[in-house]
């Protein structure tokens, strides 16, 4: 079982947990790619191993995804019958991204990862522009979803993010929707990708449950706040914000699995 934890610490020196994911629960539910790409590049700066940064992060995304459909199913902006299939189709990917992410050694965690947030940053600076006119859905779109909603059920539970920055794109694209319509529905699926990628990261012990219940606590109120601020909040400056410190922090990532974690506290 893996070490969940460097140091005795107290609980009360890990609330800062709470604010963590109180931050990325508002910008992953506003989104809707999950609040794993605030928490993991953060915990990993803090020295937390991959497998543990990337389970606690899986909590905080579920909490997330759980707050942020109950507000958008009120708001009526979640495709059900869509989110259902995708979440459903994520399902053995998550199961094997967990399985392989026992293995994977930090420097290459950082690596992959920055990919990842540069996908994520590309994603947010330009979603407006990647927003279409609605489309039939061919049996080519149908096949490619299958694979796509795999691949994201990997990722998601790998690396601790949920899979909306696949997920999402996916919708908008190859589907049709509005950004309106996918963000909402892309926390139904990550209901689905999270809470199975869970369940196997805590079977294999990979999670510190404290650590990760205080992100989840901040992560689900978050949820609740970004889901309402989504409604009038004007998203071009919060773009450039979040697409700016992703790339510094796959900047970060890149730099530290080259020449070391200065920032190692854990």
């Amino acid at each position: 079982m893996i070490e969940n934890s460097l140091v005795d610490i107290t609980m009360v020196d890990q609330l800062w947990l709470i604010l963590l994911g109180f931050a990325a629960g508002i910008l992953g539910s506003m989104i809707g790619l999950g609040g794993g790409i605030i928490v993991v590049p953060v915990l990993t700066f803090l020295g937390f191993p991959p497998t543990v940064a990337a389970s606690n992060s899986l909590f905080a995304a579920l909490s997330n995804a759980v707050a942020s459909a109950i507000s958008y199913s009120k708001q009526k902006r979640i495709e059900y019958s869509l989110g259902l299939k995708l979440g459903l189709l994520s399902i053995p990917g998550t199961v094997l991204g967990a399985i392989v992410s026992t293995d994977v050694t930090s420097d290459v965690f950082k690596i992959l990862f920055g990919f990842v947030l540069i996908a994520s940053a590309a994603y947010i600076f330009l979603r407006k522009k990647i927003e279409s006119k609605e489309k039939i859905i061919s049996k080519q779109t149908i096949l490619f979803a299958i694979g796509a909603s795999f691949f994201a059920g990997l990722i998601s539970s790998f690396f601790g993010i949920g899979g909306g920055v696949v997920f999402v794109p996916l919708m908008v694209v190859g589907m049709g929707l509005t950004v309106k319509k996918a963000a909402p529905t892309s926390q139904l699926i990550l209901f689905f990708a999270s809470l199975s990628g869970v369940i196997v990261h805590s079977v294999l012990g990979h999670p510190d449950f404290l650590q990760a219940g205080l992100l989840s606590i901040g992560s689900f109120a978050g949820g609740l706040v970004g889901a309402k601020l989504s409604i009038t909040i004007k998203e071009r400056y919060l773009q450039i914000l979040v697409s700016v410190v992703l790339l510094i922090a796959a900047l970060k990532m890149f730099y530290d699995s080259l020449f070391g974690n200065s920032f190692l506290v854990f």
